[in-house]
């Protein structure tokens, strides 16, 4: 029996016992932090046995020390088996935001702050990141992104490309987005706002969509964006990226913007790219307009 063994490791807070609830609801028998030095033994004992453990997922992390010496040991023991190993990371200043609002405390912190804690954290994960198979960035995430990149990498037939990326739309009159990689501005295409019967509809409505899509500028403007995207995407994973913000502004964020937007995550969610679309400012005049 060849038994599928998944390391799941990376920064404390970054999502790591999410990646192992989805992987144990898709039937992995799941061990959290269990000492390097039992993991090969344990591996043995599942391959080729009947022991009915054919798909396992490891979770480990910084609470299992992990030292550069102690990560080199068990991945050489582990070479003999067909393993993959997943590493989850995220931004510092969004693992900051979840120990605040979970309260909890960091497992190097001991008394210290929590940024502190991080930075020791991310020092001492270097090596065991340069090592792993596949890197899932949790920064922009919500946990359901996170759960469908689980299943499309280990559970899905398609192969992964450790990208995701989110489409978003944005009103310039709201600012542009701080987080945003590639910024595109759309106000140069037909406003809807300008049609009576599509004022108060949004790109997320068929008579605007359909209005902004048949003009000729959008459709050459969206063929250059295809291209670009498709130039892009793979030469930023062969540098390391792991995940990407594309936002499309107009006036408001209702229009233009949402369509692009849409459009461009429609064509990407048929690639092998993780991909969401937000739309951050759509609702924002009519609230603004209620409040008035």
């Amino acid at each position: 029996m060849d038994t599928k063994i998944v390391i799941i490791t990376g920064m404390s807070g970054a999502g790591i016992t999410t990646a192992l609830n989805v992987l144990e609801d898709a039937g992995y028998y799941c061990v959290d932090n269990m000492p390097l030095a039992l993991i090969p033994k344990f591996a043995e004992l599942a391959d080729g046995q009947k022991t009915g453990y054919d798909k396992i997922a490891l979770g480990i992390d910084i609470r299992n020390g992990l030292s550069r010496e102690q990560v080199e040991t068990l991945l050489e023991e582990m070479e003999r088996f067909k393993y993959k190993m997943l590493y989850i990371d995220c931004s510092d200043a969004v693992l900051i935001k979840r120990y605040k609002e979970t309260r909890r405390s960091h497992p190097l912190a001991h008394g210290s702050r929590v940024d502190s804690a991080i930075a020791d954290e991310r020092d001492r994960m270097t090596f065991l990141k340069s090592k792993a198979d596949y890197k899932i960035d949790t920064s922009q995430m919500l946990t359901r992104d996170l759960k469908q990149e689980i299943e499309r990498l280990f559970l899905g037939e398609n192969q992964y490309k450790n990208l995701f990326v989110n489409v978003l739309s944005f009103g310039f009159k709201y600012g542009i987005p701080s987080d945003a990689d590639l910024v595109f501005d759309v106000r140069f295409l037909p406003n809807p706002y300008y049609v009576d019967e599509l004022k108060n509809l949004t790109g997320n409505d068929e008579p605007v969509y359909s209005y902004v899509l048949a003009a000729e500028a959008t459709q050459t403007f969206l063929a250059k964006i295809e291209d670009l995207i498709s130039f892009l995407l793979p030469n930023y994973v062969k540098e390391g990226k792991n995940s990407l913000v594309i936002a499309f502004g107009c006036t408001g964020g209702k229009h233009r913007s949402v369509t692009l937007a849409n459009a461009v995550a429609s064509q990407l969610q048929k690639t092998e790219y993780g991909c969401k679309v937000e739309h951050r400012d759509i609702d924002k005049d009519s609230k603004r307009k209620k409040q008035e």
